[in-house]
């Protein structure tokens, strides 16, 4: 059976209720999320045994996340304890023309100060299949940056594949570091990445392109680049979101094996009730499709993309849908009639 390890942060969501702003609050509607944990939440509603490693505080909040985490079917066995608090962010969630507005409230958190040989990955990650992590660990502190670094290089050892969500914030990148500085030699490890092609090209130091995803024939030489580069990499996917308004958006896919293109069709998402977390349902999408459709890249992408899609549909973090819906979609049932 396949086990899938991620390793980040989980978070105190803070959201506004019924779209209000900030300045409109007077209370916030309390929930848990974090890019990595909600891949793993996606993996469990899967049937896929999922772990996911964090380092919490050792409190009454913490305790919190970790009830959280069984609460989503998600192991936790390898969490270790440390640091002050954990760390927060606050949605503001928008609606039609405006959109929406994050605040992280996040340094100094234990994940933030984590340090390089907290964790023991070699026994963490015995029998797994899978590790996955993504830029925001890279991007919250140095010292975590160097952590995630030392996993990916001990996943690579071992043998599993290895995937990423680039997940650019430009809002956490406030260490004294670039990501060009930092996320090269931790994407040398990585197997499959999620991103943009200008997000990548950014990361790893090129210039931007601008590319065009219609124009399918100019795709491959741009997504080869990051081959050249990425020397164990054997699929990128991207995203395609086009945002007609915060109500409103169109969602596809790219996938790239390195040999040939593939594209999923735009689908309309409206009414859109939170978009937070859409991203890490594409990645939690992503690697089942590439783990259950080994040899059918095509489905694999069309999973994801219909994972993404149903998220819009679900507030809070998680993508709480089933593996049976996520199919349904993919195979065209997308009227949302009644179960009955």
């Amino acid at each position: 059976m396949n086990r899938v390890v991620a390793f980040g942060e989980i978070m105190v969501r803070l959201s506004t209720e019924r779209h209000l702003r900030f300045e409109q609050a007077k209370t916030f509607t309390v929930s848990y999320g974090g890019g990595e944990f909600n891949v793993c939440a996606s993996l469990a509603n899967y049937g896929v045994q999922a772990e996911f490693v964090s380092r919490l505080p050792d409190n009454e909040i913490g305790m919190c996340a970790i009830k959280e985490m069984r609460r989503m079917n998600v192991d936790s066995k390898n969490v270790i304890f440390g640091g002050e608090r954990l760390g927060i962010y606050y949605l503001e969630t928008g609606a039609g023309p405006r959109g929406s507005n994050v605040v992280y409230d996040r340094a100094h958190s234990a994940m933030a100060t984590i340090e390089k040989g907290a964790v023991d990955w070699k026994t963490v990650l015995k029998d797994a299949t899978w590790f996955h992590w993504s830029g925001i660990t890279a991007a919250i502190s140095q010292s975590a940056a160097e952590a995630c670094l030392e996993a990916v290089k001990i996943a690579h050892e071992m043998g599993l594949t290895v995937s990423c969500d680039l997940n650019y914030r430009s809002k956490l990148w406030q260490y004294g570091k670039t990501p060009s500085e930092v996320m090269p030699e931790i994407l040398q490890y990585s197997h499959v990445i999620l991103g943009d092609i200008d997000t990548a090209y950014f990361m790893l130091g090129l210039d931007k392109v601008n590319p065009n995803y219609q124009d399918e024939k100019s795709l491959p030489s741009l997504y080869t680049k990051l081959f050249d580069l990425c020397p164990n990499l054997k699929t990128v996917a991207t995203t395609l979101r086009y945002s007609v308004s915060a109500s409103h958006q169109r969602i596809g896919g790219i996938l790239f094996d390195g040999k040939k293109i593939y594209q999923a069709a735009l689908k309309e998402v409206t009414p859109v009730i939170d978009r937070v977390g859409s991203g890490d349902a594409f990645m939690g999408g992503l690697i089942y499709g590439l783990l259950e459709y080994k040899n059918n890249n095509q489905r694999a992408l069309e999973f994801a993309v219909a994972a993404c899609c149903l998220k819009h549909t679900i507030a809070g973090d998680y993508n709480l849908v089933t593996l049976k819906e996520v199919e349904n979609t993919v195979d065209g049932d997308s009227a949302g009639l009644v179960s009955r």
